[in-house]
């Protein structure tokens, strides 16, 4: 039988909440520079949330960010930092916690057509690399297009250790209205999933969309699973972004966010997911602590 293991959330708000600064282009990044005391201190709020899974502030950590000077002199060290504090978390919750090396879309949130295959592994590498004595699993996250996540997998499979990889779904009006799941490249959810089958991976998560489209998605890759016949577990971490969010790039600032979407509200998409099928449950952008803990009660609760 499946066990539902709950992700943490989404971490920049957590750093502004707390008292961290954030500004682009470092974004999250910055936090690791100035404040790493803070970056901790997420990680073990929603370790104590009830979460299972904690992942890397390393989704900043790219050349899109910080800029190709820093990364190459300062991305090692700054990645080697998010994976230890993560590390650090996991160690003191007395309890059995998995680190999750993140590894985000190297060429920008939501862009799919600024992905370069003849550059990808150059950045790629550099973070699988310094994260690896860190983590127990990656995870490829907030990808736009499959061949993001192929290029993960190029990326991780000498080190070892499993990979998940999750996409970013398109969530404009037509797709919150029932239309069939796809990426936002365009490509459908159901070929994401036939990739997935196939791939080795051993969960597809979607995450960084409206939670009102992860439902359909789920249900799609678990048809698709089941057609194929291979066990990969199915997860998702959807945003609080209000319904404008995106009119702007998601790199552009700090989008508003849902007043509607209480840690209840959030609680009953949950749940909704759970049933059908997703077995991995968190938040992504403006999804905080408090949404974590009562979706970890109401989830175990059942």
């Amino acid at each position: 039988m499946t066990t539902l293991k709950i992700l943490d959330g989404g971490m920049s708000r957590e750093l502004l909440r707390l008292g961290a600064e954030l500004k682009q282009p470092e974004w999250s990044a910055l936090a690791l520079i100035n404040s790493p005391e803070i970056v901790r201190q997420v990680h073990e709020e929603f370790i104590a949330a009830g979460a299972d899974v904690i992942t890397t502030n390393s989704y900043a950590l790219v050349p899109f960010h910080i800029g190709e000077e820093r990364f190459s002199k300062e991305g090692p060290a700054l990645i080697r930092l998010s994976g230890e504090l993560a590390r650090q978390a996991a160690e003191k919750a007395g309890r059995p916690v998995t680190v999750a090396g993140g590894l985000p879309p190297i060429f920008g949130s939501y862009e799919p057509e600024n992905f370069d295959p003849s550059r990808v592994q150059d950045y790629l590498s550099v973070l699988v690399e310094n994260l690896d004595a860190y983590v127990d699993v990656w995870l490829g996250e907030t990808l736009s297009l499959i061949a993001e996540g192929e290029a993960v997998r190029v990326a991780v499979k000498d080190t070892g250790k499993p990979f998940w990889i999750s996409f970013t779904l398109a969530d404009d009006e037509a797709q919150v209205q029932g239309g069939e799941p796809k990426l936002r490249s365009g490509e459908t959810v159901a070929d994401a999933a036939r990739w997935a089958a196939g791939s080795g991976a051993e969960a597809l998560m979607f995450n960084c969309a409206k939670p009102e489209v992860m439902e359909a998605a789920v249900r799609t890759a678990s048809a698709i699973f089941k057609e194929k016949g291979v066990s990969i577990e199915i997860g998702v971490y959807a945003n609080a972004f209000e319904a404008d969010a995106d009119d702007s790039a998601a790199n552009e600032g700090l989008h508003e966010t849902r007043k509607d979407l209480t840690d209840d509200a959030y609680s009953r998409f949950a749940c909704n997911w759970a049933d059908a099928g997703a077995s991995f449950i968190g938040g992504c952008c403006g999804i905080g602590a408090a949404h974590i803990h009562t979706l970890a009660g109401v989830l175990r609760g059942r």
